[in-house]
Formats: structure tokens, C-alpha cells, sequence
């Protein structure tokens, strides 16, 4: 595949069921565990408290993907999943996921975007603390593994 060039213009989208090999795919390509399952997706598709995000640029080539889940009766949305294919990092597509996460969030009228990151992930880090993220906790064991997780929070305007 060729590389994706700095300056392409980073589409983000509701995912549709015709997504579903690709999300799949880019899942198991990102995580070694934690994963979530074709089963799981296909279900938060179809979702109310759920918003499957896929992000392309140069006609329809998937890049990214982000799910957002809003949970009845709170006031913040939760960004529990990001990922982006390896040869689209560090090129904003990352940042377009994360934007239009917010967005939804708007929509939806809540009035914050958490969400939970590796604590050795530091490329993830720096992404949501130039976002405008807060470290508001952190969580022992809190993956698969046994890895303890960042706790992040951002006031949406």
C-alpha cells in the first residue's frame, strides 16, 4: 500500500455495516488484546449509546477508526476505543477521530470526552494532552495484560 501523503484530507464518517471487515481487521492489526469482537461491533453499529467513527482520505481508503459510547442519563461521553492503520500515524488522522468524537458528544449534549490510555502509550498521550486532555485518575490492572491505565477527561465548549 502507498504511503498516505502528509497532506491528505482526513474524512470522518459513521461507520456502516460495510465497514465491518475493515474494522475488524484494523482491530486485530492494533491490539493484542483488549479486543473487541466482530459480534461487538456489528452490535454497536446498530447502537443508540454507541457511535462506530471511520475516518478515510483518498477515496474511501480506510484509515482510522473510533468508538464512542454515551451512556443514558450521564452527562459524559466515553472514547473507549482509537485506532489507525500504521502507515497513517502522525497524520492527523488520529486528531480527526478524536474531533469528531467530540463532536458526537455535542450532539448528544454531553459535557465531557473521557477516556482510558495505556500508561506506557506515550504517543497516544502527548495526542490528547496537545488536545486540550487532563490526566483526571488512573487505573491499576486495568488491561488484559495487567497494565494500568491513564484516565483522561476533556470540558467540551
Amino acid at each position: 500500500m502507498t504511503p498516505m501523503p502528509a497532506t491528505a484530507a482526513v474524512r470522518v464518517r459513521r461507520a456502516e455495516l460495510s465497514d465491518l471487515d475493515d474494522l475488524v481487521a484494523l482491530e486485530e492489526q492494533s491490539f493484542a488484546g483488549d479486543r473487541l469482537s466482530r459480534a461487538q461491533y456489528r452490535r454497536h453499529l446498530d447502537s443508540e449509546s454507541a457511535q462506530v467513527l471511520v475516518a478515510s482520505a483518498n477515496h474511501r481508503r480506510f484509515l482510522g477508526t473510533a468508538v464512542v459510547f454515551f451512556r443514558k442519563g450521564s452527562k459524559v461521553a466515553r472514547l473507549y476505543s482509537i485506532a489507525t492503520q500504521a502507515q497513517a500515524r502522525g497524520k492527523g488522522v488520529g486528531s480527526a477521530l478524536i474531533e469528531a468524537a467530540e463532536q458526537a458528544a455535542r450532539r448528544k449534549r454531553r459535557h465531557a470526552l473521557r477516556l482510558e490510555v495505556r500508561t506506557d502509550n506515550e504517543a497516544a498521550i502527548r495526542l490528547y494532552e496537545r488536545l486540550g486532555y487532563q490526566r483526571i485518575g488512573t487505573y491499576a490492572s486495568y488491561y488484559e495484560d495487567g497494565a494500568a491505565a491513564w484516565r483522561y477527561e476533556k470540558v467540551l465548549a
